[in-house]
């Protein structure tokens, strides 16, 4: 039993994880839409826009080649390390896995994913990232 609890515990660290990388890519999205609208510099900066449009790139790929999600694969071994039954188990592990999890055919996801992945490309085209700062230039030495 004790040698399961790490395990467990590890497996909900994963799940909530899991749950704020989805809240980031969604609230990303609205944060560049709203940010935009609202005159914030900080959403159109190049390292936050191509961390959204690589981490919605992986999700829409891994749907279309049928991969699961390195991170599902490793909260379930977690699980089955645990002992413990699949989408069940701690109160936190319960209520995040039903957030994130639901039943519906295989179709539906990778529709879904697709078209908030087109969503995101247009909001790209829509709202341009602002250009690379330049480099810094070296200072001359004053001797």
């Amino acid at each position: 039993m004790h040698d399961e609890l790490p395990y467990q515990l590890l497996a909900d660290v994963v799940l909530a994880l899991h749950i704020s990388v989805v809240a980031c890519v969604i609230g990303g999205l609205v944060c560049i839409v709203v940010g935009n609208r609202r005159g914030w510099n900080w959403v159109n900066a190049w390292a936050f826009r191509l961390a959204h449009l690589g981490t919605v790139v992986i999700v829409v790929a891994e749907s279309w080649l049928g991969a699961a999600c390195p991170l599902t694969t490793l909260e379930m071994w977690l699980r089955a390390q645990a002992h413990a039954p699949s989408y069940s188990g701690s109160f936190i592990g319960h209520w995040l896995q039903r957030l994130l999890y639901y039943n519906a055919p295989a179709w539906v996801f990778v529709l879904g994913y697709a078209l908030f992945g087109l969503l995101v490309v247009a909001t790209w085209l829509a709202y341009p990232p602002n250009p690379c700062p330049p480099s810094p230039r070296p200072r001359s030495r004053k001797h």
